[in-house]
């Protein structure tokens, strides 16, 4: 696995880092490869980000082991290795970077094992299932893929109650489903499809049409339905931004708003995910961050009486 894992991202084996330098491994990779502007949002207290940053690095490591590989058996075999590393940060010496980094983490934070063996339970589905039957299939695995993230961020800020965890986890569910949305095209290249079969009978779209990349009215339809069902999730996981205090609430939002444009943007480009991927540009995160920005700090200056819909 170690060959693997340098080749992926470069590192010695054979010289364990320090702390500090495993640290800056993981924002080194964080901030090279993150696609949500929001990690490690420059509002997010300073003696967190590192803290985010190597989750992330555990996250996008462990995304890499399972998709970058290109083969699902030995895929498999390296992510069952990366737990056993993982179960090092409770009770061992782990030697690799983003763990050195992780173990101090989760001591600072009291992290429990779960949350992180569920990503990896996740990204070892993945090898094994190209195909959901339904909804709560679906769900299922956004439970282990993507809820995981939003309760182990609610952790860092000190939160630990079901409801708030309740509320992450639709945000967190949105967030991967749109994700899937967005890379509908690169999914196939990969043999996997994640829209639901249910609904894609439904509307009397098939598997062969979408392996064709066929836009019609089915399709059109279809995606009518994910992505306003998708926002209705969107909308209950908002709700925790009002439960959550501090400069936390930026980023909660911002994950959300962020969501949620790309799903206009996909409306706006006719649904055609397959001939250009649905992306913010740099202006676009630009102006919703900065109105985002606006907002939470209106909230934060105006008199209660005065705030409307800041």
């Amino acid at each position: 696995m170690k060959n693997v894992l340098q080749n992926l991202y470069p590192y010695d084996p054979q010289k364990p880092m320090r702390i500090q330098e495993a640290f800056d491994f993981c924002a080194k990779l964080a901030r090279t490869h993150y696609e949500n502007f929001t990690v490690g949002s420059y509002l997010v207290p300073k003696e967190k980000r590192p803290h985010i940053y190597t989750v992330y690095a555990f996250c996008r490591w462990s995304d890499d082991l399972g998709d970058e590989i290109g083969d699902s058996q030995k895929s498999y075999e390296f992510l069952d290795l990366w737990s056993k590393e993982l179960t090092s940060c409770y009770g061992g010496n782990p030697t690799h970077p983003v763990f050195i980094a992780l173990k101090e983490t989760i001591k600072r934070f009291d992290l429990p094992i779960q949350p992180f063996q569920d990503l990896i339970k996740a990204f070892k589905m993945d090898q094994v299932v190209n195909r959901y039957q339904n909804l709560n299939e679906l769900l299922y695995y956004c439970k282990h893929s993507a809820n995981p993230v939003g309760r182990i961020f609610l952790m860092l800020f000190g939160y630990r109650d079901e409801e708030r965890f309740d509320l992450a986890d639709a945000t967190c569910t949105a967030l991967q489903i749109t994700n899937f949305l967005q890379d509908i095209a690169i999914d196939l290249t990969k043999g996997r499809i994640y829209i639901p079969l249910e609904d894609m009978n439904f509307f009397n779209y098939t598997e062969s049409d979408l392996i064709s990349k066929k836009i019609n009215s089915a399709f059109i339809e279809l995606m009518k339905f994910e992505i306003n069902r998708t926002r209705e999730i969107f909308s209950k996981g908002l709700k925790l931004v009002k439960k959550v205090e501090g400069r936390v609430q930026l980023d909660i939002e911002l994950f959300s708003r962020g969501g949620l444009q790309i799903l206009k943007f996909i409306e706006k480009n006719q649904y055609d995910v397959f001939n250009k991927r649905p992306t913010l540009s740099k202006f676009s995160k630009g102006i919703l961050a900065g109105g985002t920005t606006l907002r939470f700090l209106g909230r934060k200056l105006l008199p209660k009486s005065e705030i409307r819909n800041v």
